[in-house]
């Protein structure tokens, strides 16, 4: 009986193999067990990275607000409770005041009102940032809390290809859900310069939810709802949600989208032996300018002077900053080498980045303090995509001393003419009127060189002078060139506002027109010196001069090859 039990025992060696086995699959699934307590959505998350890592493989961005390979699902899950505070804190009225405040490790700024029959208007200030609810769109005898939000998390944004570049912020309006008896009007800035790819994108979801993003435009009863200019979204609303918008591209290398370039610093103090400037790369929006704000507050930081307009390419090309000068007046930079760069898709998707300059002060002996003003800090900076700084390279100096900083902005002569917004604006009013005599727009149009067809094109638009001033843009026409128009067509209102532009240039235009020094020094007609009034009767008929028939022929042509 023992030799046929014998028979069936295994081996000892193997018996302790699979014992020892076992015991290691049981530690194993221990362990498993304690971190998915520990954090439920652990799957996600690395679900998330590793998503991220098969997208794109860059360099850490010390940088940037947000690392690329989290989740957008929150870590660990707010519990019911926390929920139902969360929505209490946002949708209390706030007695027309915007708030700033931190729920549930989200940075939002909101505001909440109690709406009725009459209607209301909620605005973020210095955010761009709007929502309108019409008359009787809350019926009669009812009060509706509407709010809305500013979201200044990352991870609530669109999962981006390298196709797409985040121009928006995200906004919020609440309750999720929420509808009305009349259209609701959202309106936020942009920063495309253009709305010809600019598409707007939701996510029926409210704010601690799994964002669903989803492009508005395909969906038949929300494409005619939406309006976008060259720097804002206006969206109809039937029900409340996320929004945002994504600039599409496609592989275009022509489309791009403009920056903020935001230098801060703080005043030197006379015993500190240190100095840091940071150099924000931010979208052109206000919300963008505001967050840096908020960035800096630990900081004590300031803004040194207006912010610079970049206009970042879609080329993938990485943007460098460049330490060109430092003043020797007793400073010397820590970093070993003077030149940074930012990865192309921390800008092209929004994610704030910002680069970092620090400066010590240097130890003299006492012969050679007399000498050395250490008083004050003199930078000049080069910023550029690499490999296009001939075309795309903006130039600052910063001066920093103890009573505070200022930045200046020096530019290269430019390789594609933009109106300013200012100017561009004023332009439009004063030609978007139909005249009796056709003296608008319409004459413009025809003085670039548009047939009667195109011209009835542009009549189609929701502004006509703008795409026809769009359509000057293209044709890198200067400032000088459109005032010369402006007198031939006797339009003066149009040309005093050029003149006036040319003589006094507003400081942080975006996209301004730079003018050669030599040109800063002649008037506006080749060097006559006479007024307006004079210029219209020195012989400038309807049909232009010589020169300027030549110029619309010119402009012709360029329209035909664009074609």
């Amino acid at each position: 009986m023992q030799g046929m039990l014998s028979d069936f025992l295994p081996d000892p060696g193997v018996l302790q193999f699979i014992l020892t086995q076992a015991a290691i699959i049981v530690l194993l699934i221990i362990i498993m067990k304690c971190l998915h307590s520990r954090c439920p959505w652990l799957p996600n998350c690395m679900i998330g990275q590793d998503a991220a890592q098969e997208n794109t493989e860059v360099q850490v961005d010390p940088g940037t607000l947000g690392s690329t390979s989290l989740s957008d699902v929150p870590c660990p899950k707010a519990t019911s409770q926390e929920m139902e505070e969360f929505f209490k804190d946002l949708h209390s009225p706030t007695d027309n005041r915007v708030v700033r405040k931190m729920l549930l490790h989200k940075l939002l700024v909101f505001m909440t009102k109690e709406v009725d029959h009459r209607g209301a208007c909620l605005m973020l200030a210095d955010m761009g940032i709007s929502l309108e609810v019409p008359p009787d769109a809350v019926s009669l005898g009812r009060v509706e809390r509407v709010s809305l939000v500013l979201v200044w998390d990352l991870l609530d944004s669109p999962h981006l290809l390298g196709t797409q570049a985040l121009i928006s912020p995200v906004v919020y309006c609440g309750p999720h859900g929420a509808s009305f008896q009349q259209l609701c009007t959202l309106s936020f800035k942009h920063c495309a310069g253009s709305g010809k790819y600019v598409r707007v994108y939701g996510s029926d979801t409210h704010l601690l939810a799994s964002k669903e993003w989803e492009e508005l435009h395909n969906k038949p009863s929300r494409r005619n709802r939406i309006c976008i200019t060259r720097d804002e979204c206006q969206i109809k609303l039937d029900h409340f949600s996320l929004y945002t918008s994504v600039l599409e591209t496609y592989g275009r290398p022509e489309v791009h989208k403009w920056l903020q370039l935001a230098v801060f610093s703080s005043p030197l103090s006379p015993d500190q032996s240190h100095q840091q400037i940071r150099i924000y790369f931010l979208n052109n929006t206000p919300c963008a300018l505001q967050w840096a704000h908020c960035n800096e507050e630990p900081f004590r930081g300031s803004l040194c002077g207006p912010v610079q307009l970049f206009e970042f390419a879609n080329t993938s090309k990485d943007m460098f900053l460049v330490l060109k000068y430092l003043s020797e007046a007793g400073w010397e930079n820590i970093d070993e080498s003077a030149s940074q760069y930012v990865p192309f898709l921390h800008i092209w998707h929004g994610k704030c980045p910002f680069r970092s300059l620090c400066f010590r002060r240097k130890t003299v002996s006492p012969v050679d303090s007399p000498s050395q003003n250490t008083s004050e800090i003199i930078v000049t900076m080069h910023v550029f995509q690499k490999d296009l700084q001939e075309k795309y390279l903006e130039v600052l100096r910063l001066h920093i001393t103890e009573s505070g900083c200022q930045a200046e902005r020096v530019s290269p002569k430019p390789y594609c003419n933009r109106i300013p917004r200012e100017l561009f604006e004023q332009l439009q009013m004063l030609l978007e009127p139909n005249t009796v005599s056709g003296n608008d727009w319409r004459k413009l149009a025809s003085r670039l060189g548009l047939c009667g067809t195109k011209i009835r094109f542009m009549s189609c638009q929701h502004s006509p002078a703008a795409a026809t001033l769009e359509f000057f843009e293209e044709l890198n026409g200067s400032l000088h060139d459109l005032y010369k128009i402006m007198l031939s067509m006797e339009r003066l209102d149009c040309a005093v506002t050029i003149e006036a532009f040319l003589n006094d240039p507003l400081p942080d235009s975006p996209g301004s027109f730079q003018r050669d020094k030599d040109q800063e020094n002649q008037c506006c007609c080749e060097g006559n010196t006479t007024s307006l009034a004079s210029e219209c009767d020195s012989g400038l008929t309807d049909l232009g001069s010589v020169e300027e028939r030549d110029i619309c022929s010119q402009t012709t042509d360029e329209y035909t090859a664009i074609q």
